[in-house]
């Protein structure tokens, strides 16, 4: 099969829904992923689908016209204040937009309350056809694979999954060679950008870069095909904010590069993988 893309919200983070969808069918983009929980960042579009019924509908129209699907959406954060139940009218608005899947990370440390609250968030999201794919994010509690394949483990769901982001992978210091011992089913999309090699010692550098100035695929220090290599051929949705090139070239040719040199790299290093069916 041929490799898809999907273009995630935090790269065009001001758009609104139908915006982002007609900006990524103009780019090329095979799928949209939205931002429909909102996690109050700078230049987050404060206009959401669960309340502006006018947006969803324009929203819908968007996706027909233009013939993309929705991916999955974010950002379903397991902490200490949230209850995973606040999340549902979120994931009854994605799978009416025909979305697949749901992003959670993990910013508690108490491990019994977020496998609590974990599970349950599966749960929810079961009902509505959709899966879990867990995040592991350099900033946040559970920072790499090790921790999530550990909630996996325990928490035993079948709508669960871990999703890879380029980026947290190698900021993880994780090897490409942990990525064989992960049952092949468990992947269903991941993140794609570079970044420089070397990796940031301060938090507020990572935190800076990761949401201000990924690279284009390829310009950076990650070896991403090793990455991808080691992964199924699953949707690839490009993250890679980059506040400086939207200022320079506006959100839809930053867009538009994001795919370009994604392809361009993806043509030269990447192979099929590792093989599933879907």
């Amino acid at each position: 099969m041929s490799r898809k893309y999907s273009l995630a919200h935090l790269t065009v983070l001001e758009c609104t829904p139908p915006e982002m969808t007609y900006l990524a069918a103009r780019a090329g983009y095979d799928y949209v992923s939205f931002r429909l929980i909102q996690m109050g960042l700078p230049g987050e579009n404060k206009d959401n689908l669960i309340e502006n019924k006018q947006m969803l509908r324009e929203t819908k129209r968007a996706l027909k016209e233009t013939g993309l699907e929705l991916l999955d959406i974010e950002l379903a954060r397991i902490d200490d204040q949230r209850d995973p139940k606040s999340y549902e009218p979120a994931l009854e608005v994605a799978a009416e937009l025909g979305g697949r899947h749901v992003l959670s990370s993990i910013w508690t440390s108490d491990r019994d309350l977020y496998l609590e609250r974990f599970a349950e968030l599966c749960d929810i999201a079961g009902k509505y056809g959709l899966t879990v794919d867990l995040e592991y994010v350099p900033i946040a509690s559970v920072t790499n694979l090790a921790g999530v394949l550990d909630v996996l483990n325990t928490v035993k769901k079948e709508n669960a999954g871990v999703m890879i982001d380029i980026h947290h992978f190698h900021r993880a210091g994780d090897k490409p060679e942990d990525l064989d011992k992960v049952p092949i089913e468990w992947f269903h999309f991941l993140h794609l950008c570079d970044a420089p090699g070397e990796i940031p010692s301060s938090p507020e550098e990572m935190t800076r870069i990761l949401r201000e100035e990924r690279l284009y695929v390829g310009e950076g220090g990650i070896d991403v095909a090793g990455i991808v290599n080691r992964l199924p051929e699953i949707p690839c949705s490009i993250e890679l904010p980059h506040v400086k090139r939207v200022k320079e070239y506006g959100y839809e040719e930053h867009a538009r590069r994001c795919l370009q040199s994604a392809k361009e790299y993806f043509a030269k290093y990447v192979t099929e993988g590792r093989q599933v069916s879907f």
